[in-house]
């Protein structure tokens, strides 16, 4: 009997290996890729904050207090702050309906989800203009109640919604699909009412999915030139968020403070990865954990 295991591991460690690349490709891979990330990521990321501090803290410091430097970083926080809790909104109620429910229109409504992943930034931004500018459909009823969308934070928050409303919805649709809908049938089934199914079953099952997709949107939102860029009208102090404070310091021939406020914004790129970085671990972590109580126990004899 030992020997009969003991083939049938050989055989299935044979047969591993005839899956697997020699040792030579993987490290060839893995140098290449290595490379990559070296010359096109992190030098330039590492450039960034040299060229940032390249005068000095003082010049750095200045930079980032200086008024509209800071109008910029808060005006980037706020639309942050407005798209992403309602990405996240439209996230769940999208996902759900499509992983939960059956009904026409259902393949539109994935297709239409992933519409802006197609549009450009620039065009999304030109469909806002062509709405609600002084030229366009609504413009002149605008105009008459006094409602300022275009080259004000309401355009601003609707451009950013445009383009990063997919997110979080991509992230939980395949999570909601994977996890089914026993669970939630036996909550109902047990009497629970589904705000308490969603709260105590549903939500739950998906919050690493969740998490993922509102990191993403939130960095997104943050980092957002193109739609940002048209409906603004690059008013200094007002309607410049920090990807555009940066083009318009850059073009002014200040590089170091250019540069110190795109390290802050690279900085914030870099803790929204390591935010990633630690769900990741964690979900992998709880998998495996799972998975190990879920194993069946081995019988000694």
């Amino acid at each position: 009997m030992a020997g009969y295991v003991s083939k049938k591991n050989q055989s299935t460690i044979q047969s591993r290996r005839g899956t697997e690349e020699s040792p030579r490709a993987k490290w060839l891979l893995i140098g290449v890729c290595g490379v990559f990330l070296a010359v096109f990521l992190l030098l330039p990321l590492a450039n960034v904050f040299a060229q940032a501090l390249v005068k000095g803290l003082d010049v750095y410091w200045a930079a980032l207090r200086e008024a509209d430097s800071v109008a910029a970083i808060k005006l980037t926080l706020l639309i942050a702050g407005i798209c992403v809790p309602l990405n996240t909104l439209f996230g769940v109620c999208a996902a759900w309906a499509v992983a939960k429910f059956e009904f026409r229109g259902k393949s539109l409504l994935i297709t239409l989800i992933d519409l802006p992943f197609s549009v450009s930034p620039v065009v999304a931004g030109l469909i806002y203009v062509l709405m609600f500018g002084l030229q366009g459909y609504l413009g002149p009823w605008l105009d008459a109640h006094d409602i300022k969308i275009i080259f004000a934070v309401p355009g601003i928050a609707l451009a950013t919604l445009f383009v990063t409303f997919p997110f979080v919805a991509r992230e939980l649709i395949p999570v909601m699909q994977a996890t089914g809908r026993e669970q939630e049938e036996a909550a109902l089934t047990l009497g629970a009412s589904g705000w308490t199914t969603f709260w105590h079953v549903t939500l739950p099952s998906v919050k690493w999915g969740l998490l993922y997709g509102v990191i993403l949107c939130n960095a997104r939102a943050m980092g957002e030139f193109g739609a940002v860029s048209v409906v603004s009208g690059h008013i200094a102090g007002v309607t410049n968020t920090m990807p555009l404070h940066v083009e318009k310091l850059y073009n002014e021939y200040q590089g170091a403070a250019a540069f110190a406020v795109a390290s802050l914004l690279a900085l914030l790129a870099l803790v929204t990865l390591g935010l990633k970085t630690l769900l990741e671990w964690k979900q992998a972590r709880e998998h495996a954990l799972a998975q190990r109580g879920a194993a069946p126990e081995t019988n000694p004899s």
